[in-house]
């Protein structure tokens, strides 16, 4: 499911009924609840801005923190088009390191994704492959930075609680992935995921990424005031390896007017004003 750092509910029509979840309460088609929870965690607003904290705790108990601002600017009106960069402060030894992605929805076309890494003043290409591996020596990975494509699993929902969508997703090509599915828990109210469960082949949870805040945040949008429901406050445990990551959002901004030009190669080695603020 596509994943970073969270955004918000906009309005989107209901496509099509599948049931009721309460008295008189109709359900939308699946369809139409991965639509707006992908629209919710991933694109709202025109582009976003914010810091991130993150702190690793491992089966020990010993502790490290990574600290990064991000921009993400939209590059489509369709939920498909999208780009991050995202600019590390914290520790020393990471500072300045650079995350670009140029992210592409359609099947069979894979995200465009950079690395500089300034120790060796080197821009790496990320290979597609690497998508599903640890973003930082955390246990978040590449993807739930940038993203899954909802195109890339099939959809099922399981049940309407009254508080919740409970959809599984299995992927279309599971020889791509280490999973076999995947829960997602999604806010009736909201559509904002609020809780992921992978799974491998024998139904054993493996990983499990939950939101443990939300926040509104308000923006101009077209020339009116909007409120943006944001999660502020994650955490992704892996189950088997017993570590665990937080993740904290803090100094959120919707609707800044960044740049294309910021999301290109040249600002790689040379970072813009505006994501260091």
């Amino acid at each position: 499911m596509k994943t970073i750092f969270g955004f918000v509910l906009m309005a989107l029509s209901v496509l099509g009924v599948s049931g009721q979840c309460g008295a008189g309460e109709d359900i939308p088609s699946v369809e139409t609840i991965i639509a707006r929870s992908n629209h919710a965690s991933l694109y709202q607003g025109e582009d976003s801005q914010g810091t991130t904290t993150m702190t690793i705790t491992d089966k020990q108990g010993r502790v490290r923190k990574r600290q990064f601002n991000m921009m993400r600017k939209n590059a489509d009106t369709k939920d498909k088009e999208q780009k991050y960069f995202v600019y590390f402060i914290e520790p020393s030894d990471v500072r300045k390191m650079v995350f670009m992605v140029h992210k592409h929805v359609d099947m069979g076309k894979d995200d465009d994704r950079w690395l500089y890494m300034p120790s060796l003043d080197l821009v790496k290409r990320i290979a597609a492959s690497d998508k599903r591996t640890s973003f930082v020596g955390s246990d978040f990975l590449y993807e739930d930075i940038s993203g899954r494509s909802p195109e890339e699993d099939a959809h099922e929902l399981l049940e309407a609680t009254d508080r919740y969508f409970v959809v599984k997703n299995t992927p279309k090509n599971p020889d791509a992935v280490e999973f076999a599915s995947y829960i997602a828990y999604i806010d009736k109210t909201t559509f904002l995921p609020m809780k992921i469960e992978y799974s491998k082949a024998d139904n054993r949870p493996y990983r499990v990424i939950e939101v443990m805040a939300v926040e509104p945040f308000g923006a101009m949008e077209n020339g009116r005031q909007v409120v943006y429901p944001t999660v502020v406050r994650s955490v992704a445990r892996d189950l088997e390896s017993g570590s665990q990551t937080e993740m904290v959002f803090s100094n959120v901004r919707y609707n800044t007017g960044l740049k294309d030009e910021f999301f290109t190669e040249r600002y790689l080695r040379r970072a813009p004003k505006e994501v260091m603020q």
